[in-house]
């Protein structure tokens, strides 16, 4: 891209999923840059440069997922076991919408809705498997006009069927120990093992004496919490789950820890000084 003998390059925008079957929008451009304005769909950037002897082989870029936050609209969806109906309420009425649904980008699928009842029957949904369900609006039905004039009207994650985490929190550790608390650290449970919306963690404890403490609900950001109304001198083993609206997962037990007679202890600093003779 730095020799002097290119003459341009070629920018081809690409839509993921391409149901269209169309080939992808090419732009010929002198700069190195570009500012091309996307719904939240997935696309595909593929750019290669050209002189007078040929073109060289594309660079391929895939635009990085979008933050679903602030929308114009909202969509629902509602689970009849392997089948999903997406509905909304537009603000306005385009001449089309396009629903896109699947697992990741790998995995999407495109539907062009010419009606404008503000629902779609979407079926083949497999349970406890994380979905992705967008709603763009346009104004153009032609499959070589989404790109330029689609807009996104909604996105949202879905599960037609939830089941309970697979696994518990990973990496459980305890830090900072007195005599009377310690700080529990975990690392959140992975998207791919909740099988469902992760709704929080369960966190409880066991004394040496095997008598559990109640349990505290904590929030699914959550990755630490602090244990207080510890016995000094005393063996304690922590048990953290996860849950989902399907149920509890399974338990991941700490190692065990004991707490100390005493507090913390304190560097103890033994002080010299020197007198001039």
């Amino acid at each position: 891209a730095q020799s002097e003998n290119v003459l341009g390059y070629f920018v081809d925008v690409e839509r993921i999923p391409n149901s269209c079957s169309n080939s992808p929008n090419r732009i010929s451009l002198n700069d190195r840059k570009i500012l091309v304005n996307l719904s939240m769909a997935y696309y595909r950037v593929n750019i290669s440069a050209y002189n007078e002897v040929g073109e060289s082989p594309q660079a391929i870029y895939i635009v990085p997922e979008f933050s679903g936050a602030d929308l114009p609209g909202q969509i629902h969806v509602k689970s009849h076991g392997s089948i999903a109906v997406v509905t909304w309420t537009p603000e306005y009425n385009p001449k089309c919408f396009v629903v896109d649904w699947g697992s990741g980008k790998e995995d999407m699928h495109m539907k062009i809705v010419t009606t404008t009842t503000g629902n779609f029957t979407l079926d083949n949904f497999q349970p406890y498997k994380l979905y992705k369900i967008m709603v763009h609006a346009s104004d153009m039905c032609q499959c070589e006009s989404f790109i330029r004039h689609e807009k996104t009207f909604g996105v949202t994650p879905f599960y037609s069927v939830e089941g309970v985490p697979r696994t518990g929190p990973a990496n459980v550790t305890i830090l900072n120990i007195t005599k009377h608390s310690a700080l529990v650290k975990w690392t959140e449970i992975a998207a791919e093992d909740r099988l469902g919306f992760l709704q929080g963690y369960r966190v409880s404890y066991t004394d040496s004496s095997r008598k559990r403490s109640p349990a505290v609900i904590l929030n699914s950001s959550a990755t630490s919490y602090l244990l207080t109304s510890l016995k000094e001198k005393t063996t304690y083993h922590v048990q953290i789950s996860g849950f989902t609206n399907a149920g509890e997962g399974p338990v991941t037990l700490s190692q065990p820890f004991r707490t100390p007679k005493y507090g913390t202890v304190e560097p103890l600093c033994i002080c010299t000084s020197q007198h001039e003779s």
